[in-house]
């Protein structure tokens, strides 16, 4: 394997292999900074779209509140690396992970977690103690459909038993919200925070999320903060959501045509184990920069299908290398080990995916 070595160019390593465009990365992590910051909102990156620390440092440089992350094991390796102020937006049972969050609560300052049951609240209220305690967030479902509590008043509830709980202390609410309702998830939050206000508990962090949702930050006033991930990188997902265009797409996959059995059908190196086999809607896996009417139209373990029936002018020769850009950004990054970054397509760093496989 030809190594990515500083002045090499991306198209002479070895693939399936994803490179970052260092100067697309430096302008989506600018622009969503300027934008939180002119509406006074704090940001928190959420890491688990790249996983390396040199790119979260980057946000934080920025001017990143803090960082988002979604396990246990995850947080660890950004803490290690001297991240303070992290919020564990997901519901932490089970005494393994309990016993780690009450270590990775010891050695930082500003840990957050989030919740949405009473059982869940328990089984922290368990583990930790007022001598160190921790910050929860109730998570509310303010239409997005996967956890969260479902009305203000049981949000209201779970803040109750948060706050009366010796070793917890009552963080304030959490909402990863449907796309374009900014709206409801106003009403929704606002209407939280005023229940929560008259049991005498005040919300010190109000946090909403999502990059599909982020230049919709600014409507939701009871927000104090905004999570987002994807827009780091950007992907095709992004594109059709109307967050970005192609050009705002950082990251592309590079592979090898290593087959032509037919004059419409090419075969390329890189399957489910380099491209991620999420959909999200689309048709097929992933849009081909070089000849955009080509559809990735399956994948096994390490080989991808190119149907080449649209192509009406140039099509794919055997050994050329093409780029693509992923439905889903944030699984390709856990699928390997190291991040290749270049400027103009000459490499520039490599940087090692440090929370790769942190998944619990």
């Amino acid at each position: 394997m030809i190594s990515a070595h500083p002045s090499n160019h991306i198209l002479s390593l070895s693939t399936p292999r994803p490179v970052i465009d260092e100067d697309v990365m430096a302008a989506n992590i600018a622009r969503v900074q300027a934008y939180m910051d002119a509406h006074g909102l704090a940001f928190r990156p959420h890491i688990k779209t790249h996983k390396i620390i040199a790119v979260a440092e980057a946000q934080r440089m920025a001017g990143a509140a803090g960082i988002n992350c979604q396990k246990v094991s995850e947080a660890e390796v950004f803490a290690a690396a001297g991240f303070e102020d992290i919020l564990i937006t997901y519901n932490i049972l089970g005494a393994e992970k309990l016993e780690r969050l009450a270590a990775l609560n010891r050695r930082i300052r500003a840990l957050k977690v989030t919740a949405d049951s009473a059982i869940a609240i328990e089984e922290l209220a368990r583990r930790f103690s007022p001598e160190r305690p921790l910050a929860v967030l109730v998570e509310c479902d303010t239409g997005g459909g996967r956890c969260g509590v479902q009305t203000p008043q049981q949000a209201a509830a779970l803040a109750r038993q948060i706050a009366g709980s010796g070793g917890l202390r009552f963080g304030g609410l959490m909402t990863y919200p449907k796309p374009r309702s900014a709206a409801a998830v106003e009403a929704w939050l606002s209407q939280a925070a005023a229940l929560c206000a008259r049991e005498g508990l005040a919300c010190p962090i109000v946090s909403n999320g999502g990059t599909p949702s982020l230049f919709e930050a600014h409507l939701v006033p009871s927000a104090t903060e905004h999570r987002a991930g994807t827009y780091v990188y950007n992907d095709r997902a992004m594109v059709r959501a109307g967050h970005c265009a192609l050009a705002d797409c950082a990251m592309h996959i590079l592979a090898t045509v290593v087959s032509r059995p037919t004059a419409e059908r090419a075969v390329i190196d890189a399957g489910s184990k380099a491209l991620t086999s999420d959909l999200l809607g689309f048709a097929d896996f992933g849009h081909v920069i070089e000849y955009p009417d080509a559809a990735i139209t399956g994948l096994s373990e390490e080989h991808g299908v190119l149907d080449l029936s649209r192509c009406m002018d140039a099509r794919p020769t055997i050994g050329e290398t093409i780029r693509i850009v992923p439905n889903h950004t944030c699984v390709v990054s856990n699928l390997f080990d190291e991040m290749v970054f270049h400027r103009g397509g000459v490499v520039t760093r490599v940087e090692k995916v440090a929370a790769r496989g942190m998944v619990w």
